[in-house]
Order: C-alpha cells, then sequence, then structure tokens
C-alpha cells in the first residue's frame, strides 16, 4: 500500500491532528494493524470495574471509548466506500456523543466489544487494501467538507492514537491508582 501523504485540501482542517498523528513515512495499514492489538491488549488488561470508570465526570467509560473507536471507524470506511465508488451524495456527519450516549456499551462485556472491535478492524482492512490508487483519490463530501478517501485511510489510526493517548494519560492514572 503505497504511503503518499493526504495534501491540504484533501480533509477538513479539524483533522489535521489525526493526519499529524500517522509519522510521515509510515503506512497508514501497518499503523491499524500494530493498534488492533494495542487496543486489544489496553482494553483486554481492564477488569469490568475498570471498564466502567470514567477518569472524570461527564466523560466516557473505557468501553465507551471503544465502542466509539468502532462506530467512528465504521462511519470512516462507510464514507470512504461511497467515495471510492465515485457516490457524489453528500453525506452527514455524526454525533458521537449522542451514540456513545445510546450504544448501551456500559452493559456489554468487554471481551464482546473487543470482538466487535477486532471484527470492524478485519473488514475495515480488507476494504482499504482492495483501494487501487485512483480510488484512494476520489472525493466526496462528509460532514460538511470535503475528503478524499486516503485522507480517511489517514484519519483512522490518527484517530485511534489520540484514544489512545487520552486513555493512556487520563484513564490510566485513575483505573491503576
Amino acid at each position: 500500500m503505497p504511503t503518499t501523504r493526504p495534501e491540504a485540501g484533501d480533509f477538513a482542517p479539524f483533522y489535521e491532528n489525526y493526519v499529524a498523528l500517522v509519522p510521515v513515512g509510515h503506512d497508514p495499514l501497518t499503523a491499524l494493524r500494530s493498534q488492533t492489538a494495542e487496543v486489544q491488549a489496553t482494553f483486554g488488561a481492564l477488569t469490568e470495574a475498570q471498564a466502567l470508570t470514567a477518569y472524570a465526570p461527564g466523560k466516557w467509560t473505557p468501553k465507551q471509548v471503544l465502542l466509539h473507536l468502532a462506530d467512528a471507524e465504521r462511519v470512516f470506511t462507510y464514507r470512504a466506500l461511497r467515495f471510492a465508488r465515485a457516490d457524489n451524495q453528500e453525506l452527514a456527519g455524526f454525533d458521537e456523543n449522542a451514540y456513545a450516549d445510546t450504544s448501551d456499551a456500559n452493559a456489554r462485556s468487554m471481551s464482546d466489544l473487543l470482538a466487535e472491535y477486532t471484527a470492524t478492524r478485519a473488514a475495515t482492512l480488507a476494504l482499504f487494501e482492495g483501494f487501487t490508487e485512483v480510488q484512494l483519490d476520489r472525493r466526496g463530501t462528509a460532514n460538511g467538507a470535503a475528503v478524499t478517501v486516503r485522507a480517511l485511510l489517514f484519519i483512522l489510526p490518527g484517530h485511534e492514537r489520540h484514544h489512545l493517548h487520552v486513555f493512556h494519560e487520563r484513564y490510566a492514572p485513575v483505573l491503576h491508582s
């Protein structure tokens, strides 16, 4: 898979931080593969009680974070599929907080959530591995902003890296104190 980075204008400025979290010269698919094991190890090590503990009032629990990763990945890959297939319909955004609030993630076991996350990741990898260079450079509009399929490929591991950073910086100290 080519590691050509998306250019400015290939994604909304909001996503710049996510794209920047994929180091220059790194293959985003390789990043997704390695992050799969990291997410499984990080979240799989939690007890059910820890998995229900937010680091502060009003923040998500680790279970909600994990399901958010799967939900967001599905949304981003759906966009990628539509745009790769030259579908020019503008796609709506999604409210990640509303999704988390209505997901019932906290009622599910961590092993069930990890299985869903892992299945989602396998589907993501299969989808992106099948795209051609032409398809990666196709663009569409989602949440009111233009984005290329290539940019979505970089946003995915960057988004997950962001949440892993937050987990290690904010959740881990609370969960392991």
